[in-house]
């Protein structure tokens, strides 16, 4: 439970549509036992109670995207491990719970029981309709992930930047988050690549030397994870993944290492705290001679 949360699961496109699952998923299960629970008191035909009805759906759908929007925003910052990313959960279906049981007994005052009997009775009702499509939301884009990381580690020479005498090289291909081909770069023309949200960049050199750059939709941790081990490209930041042959000098400054590469139409890349050391050790084993500023 300690470990990292994989960050697929708290990408923006991935938040809407657990969201979206959860609720159409709650939406249908509550329909379904509405007729032989009793606390509830949703209606359709009432129209009085039709409006208690639409006023605690939009209040609650309210709060699980106001809560993803946080989530979201969070783990752009930071990392979530299991158990914080299921205590999260968990804390959403108590909050629409303890605000189901005040419209209960409070607003609408239909039911004649204690105000623990109603929470309980809304929280398995909770647990069922959030959590289930929650996990089924978790399981569905694993597999997505997965594909697209076994595509990534599988892929044969379909699209190349060189001629055909360089198909045995080493070399990147690049997929989009949907599967498609888009890049087939030599890892010896690679720059860096750059993240963007949902959305990464390439920076590399094509077969004449010239600079071109390339945007696709994809997270470049499953880029990352198509990387061979002891190879060139090492993750430097969050946001960068950066060839070590294409550097030109390590720049030790009073706000952090920075990397120059071989081509200054490319700026500087900083190099964070996160990844500082093992940049260092790749550097020290392989080019101790390309560091400045160091001692």
């Amino acid at each position: 439970m300690l470990r990292k949360l994989p960050r697929y699961l708290v990408e923006k496109h991935q938040l809407t549509g657990t969201v979206t699952f959860a609720v159409l998923f709650a939406l249908i299960f509550l329909n379904i036992v509405v007729p032989f629970s009793d606390t509830a008191w949703f209606r359709l035909g009432n129209s009085q109670m039709f409006l208690f009805t639409a006023g605690f759906v939009f209040i609650a759908i309210l709060i699980l995207v106001l809560s993803r929007t946080v989530m979201y925003r969070v783990g752009k910052s930071c990392d979530f491990t299991y158990l914080s990313y299921t205590l999260w959960c968990l804390s959403e279906v108590i909050l629409i719970c303890l605000f189901y049981t005040f419209v209960t007994v409070e607003i609408v005052g239909c039911t004649d029981m204690s105000r623990m009997h109603v929470f309980l009775k809304s929280l398995a009702y909770g647990i069922v309709s959030l959590i289930i499509p929650y996990i089924l939301s978790g399981m569905y884009f694993a597999i997505i992930d997965k594909d697209r990381t076994i595509r990534l580690m599988n892929c044969s020479n379909v699209v190349s930047d060189e001629a055909d005498t360089a198909k045995e090289e080493d070399k990147i291909t690049l997929f989009d988050s949907s599967g498609a081909l888009r890049l087939s770069v030599r890892t010896a023309n690679l720059y860096y690549i750059e993240s963007n949200d949902n959305y990464i960049k390439v920076w590399y050199a094509d077969s004449r030397g010239e600079m071109k750059t390339y945007m696709l939709r994809c997270r470049l941790k499953t880029v990352e994870q198509n990387f061979r081990e002891g190879g060139p490209l090492v993750r430097c930041h969050r946001k960068y993944v950066v060839n070590l042959d294409r550097v030109k000098v390590l720049r030790k400054e009073r706000d952090g290492y920075r990397l120059d590469l071989d081509n200054d139409a490319i700026p500087s890349l900083s190099v964070s705290r996160t990844y500082e050391q093992n940049v260092l050790s790749r550097f020290l084993s392989a080019s101790p001679e390309k560091i400045a500023g160091a001692e």
